[in-house]
């Protein structure tokens, strides 16, 4: 090994046991006594009292053989708020037995563990139960909250471990089963889930998951939804007034399944229809199988942000068919999900477009790295030092992706497209530690091209923290001549009216605002505004990378039109910079309070509390005022 790797490793976080690294911290599943395999719900929706109800009956599969097992053996499930019933044992006959339970004090985190005594381990436990209206995984608006002001509308999020708010399952990635639903819910509202739907009968219409998923792809809306067909296999779902809107600006789903497909092998669940929220949504995107859901951020009108889109569908092979089995573990998902994403709009929009997003992507990347603790940084982080919610950052994503360009430009294009081709096949429909993973990589791709790859690299991007001296970035031209640009108009050579801002599209944009100073003077931001009007833009994410800058340079001005930005969107990536931003100043942190305490009913509960954390350390650490 060389001196400089050797040095370099001291850094590096050891790998971890098989199980080590498959134990879930965040679950109080015990998947290696007992397994769910199916889960058929039978729910109705209660849109005035903000609650689910129901059963589910949950077929088991338990791993010790009954010999070995005591003769009262214990499922243990995860929840959070949920009110419990009844649970009961059914026998091949259909018929019930009362079983006894006990659901534990809740941990702030994890729910509350649901015990039950399961005499000669039965096959079936039907759990009859009712949510919380304050369900973290679950928001429910009023019809005026909506876009259209038709009809209520109820929608999920699962990710990271909600989904035990609104069933009571083996909340976790390690655990996939498939599922079978009937909802019933008032007129006029339609029901979606993950899942493909079947012929309505009456009031309940039905859904059926054939594939196993993890808990955290569980998933379902109801609204005054209308749909528009994009292709014979795909369709995209909203309220009336958004739906042919969006049909148009993802039009192009189709040739990225196709794209997909000649990659890494065919499209295996189906359907692919997408679903596109209200502002409320906290995500991007929600890879949630047959039923991506999507923020109405991403319809800019030109297409510029569709990779979301193309980030989802990729999700339907890194993530939905090969799982991480742990949220240690989530840049399985995430990481190369992002990498099939880049490789989509390459193919679809072209390199540059596609060089250009992932270079704003590693920009992104470094900045967020300086807030990050060193375990953070770390593809693999220690289990259980960072939370289930906290694992989505963009080094899961971003770090994850550009370590997977490093392994194709190491062995080459054609080389790696069937090695990942091989690993979707081997993996499918399984959780993976990111053990396993590097261990088939090590057998199947660095030992087959000796001299390509030290192993010593490799574990350099998996477990040290930072980004490695192997990190290269594509050159874009259009990027050289814009910090020029910026240069020249920071120095004052060169004014904010001769940018060429004009000639610039979306990404250009957002990579020009990227490297402007976080706090600009006030004479800066008026004369970028006054020249290119950037308050007033309708892009989301150039108003996320704007409007802060705008605040902290003192500009009062934009102070309107930054909380009606951070009103309408509830996307966290997208609202809590311009939260962060007001709450530098004593007088923009009493603006914001003001903004969301009149306004939080509208937010999702996971934006809830993040805004509130942003408020409570702005409290406890005023910065100063710039």
């Amino acid at each position: 090994m060389r001196l400089s790797a050797l040095l370099a490793l001291v850094a590096i976080a050891l790998p971890y046991s098989a199980a080590e690294a498959a134990q879930d911290p965040y679950s109080y599943a015990e998947p290696d006594k007992v397994r769910v395999r199916h889960a058929e719900l039978d729910l109705a929706l209660d849109f005035p009292a903000r609650t689910i109800a129901g059963t589910v009956t949950l077929e088991l599969d338990w791993r010790e053989a009954r010999a070995d097992m005591p003769a009262v053996g214990t499922l243990s499930l995860d929840t959070r708020d949920l009110t419990i019933e009844r649970v009961e044992a059914l026998d091949d006959a259909g018929h019930a037995q009362a079983l006894s339970y006990t659901l534990a004090a809740p941990d702030a985190e994890l729910g509350s563990r649901l015990g039950i005594t399961a005499p000669g381990q039965p096959a079936r436990v039907r759990i009859a139960y009712r949510t919380a209206p304050t369900a973290s995984g679950l928001q429910w608006l009023d019809k005026q909250q909506t876009t259209d002001k038709q009809a209520p509308f109820l929608f999920s999020q699962s990710q990271s471990i909600h989904a035990r708010s609104w069933i009571p399952l083996q909340d976790t990635p390690a655990v996939r089963f498939s599922y079978a639903a009937r909802v019933r819910a008032a007129q006029g509202i339609k029901v979606l889930m993950s899942a493909l739907r079947q012929p309505a009968q009456g009031e309940v219409q039905g859904f059926s998951q054939p594939q196993p998923i993890p808990s955290y792809l569980m998933a379902i809306a109801a609204g005054a939804l209308a749909e528009q067909a994009t292709s014979k296999r795909t369709a995209v779902w909203a309220e009336s007034s958004q739906v042919a809107v969006a049909a148009r600006e993802f039009s192009d789903i189709e040739a990225m399944m196709r794209t997909t497909e000649q990659l890494y092998g065919p499209y295996r669940w189906g359907r692919y229809d997408m679903l596109v929220l209200p502002p409320s949504f906290p995500f991007g995107g929600m890879e949630n199988p047959e039923m991506t859901f999507l923020t109405p951020t991403v319809i800019a009108g030109d297409k510029s942000l569709v990779s979301v889109v193309a980030h989802e569908l990729a999700h339907s092979w890194s993530g939905n068919l090969v799982t991480s089995a742990t949220w240690r573990d989530i840049w399985l998902n995430e990481g190369f999900t992002t990498y099939v994403e880049n490789r989509i709009v390459e193919a679809v929009y072209g390199k540059t477009q596609a060089d250009e997003e992932f270079v704003v992507a590693a920009g992104e990347l470094k900045h967020k790295m300086q807030s990050l603790s060193e375990n953070q940084q770390r593809l693999a982080p220690a289990p259980r030092e960072v939370g289930a919610d906290d694992a989505l950052t963009d080094v899961a994503y971003v770090k994850g992706a550009w370590f997977l360009r490093f392994l194709e430009a190491r062995f080459g294009r054609v080389v790696f497209d069937a090695y990942l081709r091989d690993y979707f096949d081997h993996f499918a429909f399984q959780s993976i530690t990111t053990e396993q993973m590097l261990d088939y990589l090590r057998a199947n791709l660095v030992d087959r091209h000796p001299g390509k790859v030290d192993w010593d690299q490799v574990e350099q991007w998996v477990y040290a923290p930072g980004l490695p001296d192997s990190a290269r970035l594509p050159a874009v031209p259009a990027f050289t001549a814009i910090d020029a640009a910026r240069a020249g108009f920071l120095d004052g050579s060169l004014s904010a009216a001769a940018l060429p801002g004009g000639d610039w599209n979306t990404h250009e944009w957002l990579y020009f605002l990227d490297h402007l100073p976080e706090a600009p003077t006030l004479a800066q931001v008026q004369a970028l505004d006054a020249a290119w009007r950037l308050t007033r833009s309708s892009n989301a994410e150039i108003g996320m990378r704007w409007l802060p800058r705008a605040i902290r340079a003192g500009d009062s001005a934009a102070w309107p039109a930054a909380r009606a930005y951070m009103l309408r969107i509830g996307r966290m990536k997208l609202t809590l910079p311009v939260y962060r931003a007001f709450a530098s100043t004593p007088a923009g942190l009493a603006y914001a309070e003001t903004a969301y305490g009149a306004h939080q009913a509208e937010y999702h509960p996971l934006t809830r509390q993040a805004i509130e954390k942003v408020l409570r350390k702005a409290h406890a650490q005023p910065e100063a005022t710039p």
